[in-house]
């Protein structure tokens, strides 16, 4: 769990910082990066959490 937070907040920096970025040069490529980091992220979570899933269910 404790690496599930500090992914969330990293992304959430990296997510602010590049939309912050956009906002101010207008340039896509930071709003194209926000969208990786926020893609990879998403899928990182939902492994991790599929993953805790799991070893609950071969507890059981």
């Amino acid at each position: 769990m404790l690496l599930l937070r500090i992914v969330g907040m990293l992304t959430a920096i990296i997510i602010g910082s590049g939309l912050v970025a956009w906002l101010v040069t207008r340039d896509r490529r930071y709003l194209a990066l926000s969208g990786r980091v926020a893609k990879a992220a998403l899928v990182f979570s939902l492994a991790v959490l599929v993953l805790m899933a799991a070893e609950r269910l071969i507890i059981l």
